[in-house]
């Protein structure tokens, strides 16, 4: 059940649309169509930016650079104790 409040003001050009899509997808109200697009919406954004896209030459560097075992330095063990304290790893 939501229980969350949005109020928003918007175009009466928009409003009309957006009750007319919902009718169309049989939604029960406007608050429906909402909460569905907001949602999908969002959710198409996260996940555009949660991915990060290389060009082929950019990809075979990385490869390269992760395929180079190396000790650890200080800084990264440093970042890896921090880490744990905190809780995430």
């Amino acid at each position: 059940m939501s229980t969350t409040r949005l109020d928003i003001r918007l175009d009466e050009s928009v409003k009309q649309r957006a009750e007319k899509a919902a009718a169309l997808l049989g939604l029960n109200s406007l608050t429906d169509f909402v909460t569905q697009a907001m949602s999908e919406r969002a959710n198409e954004v996260l996940k555009d930016y949660g991915k990060t896209v290389l060009r082929n030459e950019m990809f075979d560097s990385f490869m390269e650079a992760c395929e180079k075992v190396s000790e650890p330095n200080e800084a990264l063990r440093d970042a890896v104790s921090y880490t744990r304290e905190q809780g995430y790893l």
